[in-house]
């Protein structure tokens, strides 16, 4: 568990699904907002895809003062969808942290750097990807020592942006 001055980061449970919910129905309301309304839609991810990240420990959720403000998936171990890269390589075959669906309801600020402070006290080795249009997130990214690495296919058959933090 990661605890900042206010908020804090830990495995999400069962009976987190309604908040969790509500930060990706926020997240993907600003990423509409942003020029970036393909990239999950309506609906993603859906609830069934969430249950299971659950149920593999591997959702997490940013909380303060009781309430759910964050929501990712982080595993450490092999992505499929990320064997095979185009137009680049990745920095290195090492075993890597794997950080996907990162959201936030756009109460908490600096969110993201303490999913990835959480993340690198795991493996200072990452991989994340996103979509082309999500010019916030590939901002992000780069501002916090990620390098652009190749484009990746998710499972769907469309690209994404590949990068990658040692």
């Amino acid at each position: 568990m990661l605890k900042t001055e206010k908020w804090f980061i830990r495995k999400a449970e069962k009976s987190d699904l309604p908040g969790v919910l509500h930060v990706y129905a926020c997240a993907r309301k600003f990423m509409a907002e942003t020029g970036n309304g393909t990239q999950w839609g309506d609906t993603y991810p859906p609830s069934a895809l969430l249950e299971e990240d659950i149920e593999k420990g591997r959702l997490y959720v940013t909380e303060e003062d009781g309430d759910i403000h964050g929501a990712f998936v982080f595993f450490i171990g092999e992505e499929p969808a990320y064997a095979r890269i185009e137009r680049g390589a990745w920095l290195s075959d090492g075993t890597y942290g794997v950080i996907h669906r990162v959201a936030g309801d756009g109460c908490l600020h600096g969110i993201l750097r303490g999913i990835l402070a959480f993340c690198e006290e795991k493996t200072s080795h990452l991989r994340i990807d996103t979509h082309e249009n999500n010019k916030v997130m590939r901002h992000l990214l780069e501002k916090n020592g990620f390098r652009f690495c190749g484009i990746i296919y998710v499972e769907d058959g469309t690209q994404r942006i590949a990068y990658e933090h040692l």
